[in-house]
């Protein structure tokens, strides 16, 4: 199945990594949403992934048809069934993901600042940035150094 670049994308980051066994059950159940996930009775071109052991990323090419606001809120009962069966936090944008080699590492605001500030986390660590909304920025600007990202903003006072 191939995606136009424009398809749009949403990221849930966990708070803890995700085990091979419960990423193959969460995978099976994003399969199966996906499989049948409608808008206004229109099947929508969509795949949802797990990504290193702590992202699930939808993606829907509305080329063939839109999402609307029924067919997101379903998106997200979806996400916060995993959220309760799998007791993780989804949905809290205040986590920060960074990586250290190739592997991820997720920290509450607080600890990202702090090691932000004794220079562990630097202008060229590679931050993951959740706000993308399309498959080509997603592709493009998802995982980048701390200073293309929004964080290099916020953590400006720090770095």
């Amino acid at each position: 199945m191939s995606f136009s670049p424009q398809s749009k994308v949403w990221i849930y980051q966990s708070d803890r990594e995700f085990s091979t066994d419960e990423q193959q059950a969460i995978q099976l159940q994003l399969n199966d949403f996906t499989s049948q996930w409608k808008a206004h009775g229109h099947q929508l071109q969509a795949k949802a992934e797990i990504l290193y052991n702590y992202f699930i990323v939808f993606i829907v090419d509305e080329a063939s048809a839109g999402t609307t606001g029924c067919s997101i809120d379903a998106s997200v009962r979806v996400i916060k069934g995993i959220e309760q069966e799998y007791s993780v936090d989804l949905f809290n944008r205040f986590n920060m993901a960074y990586k250290v080699d190739d592997k991820v590492v997720v920290l509450n605001k607080e600890d990202f600042e702090t090691l932000i500030s004794i220079k562990k986390i630097t202008r060229d660590s590679i931050v993951f940035n959740n706000l993308v909304q399309t498959l080509e920025d997603f592709e493009n600007k998802w995982e980048v150094p701390l200073r293309d990202s929004w964080h290099n903003k916020v953590f400006a006072d720090l770095l």
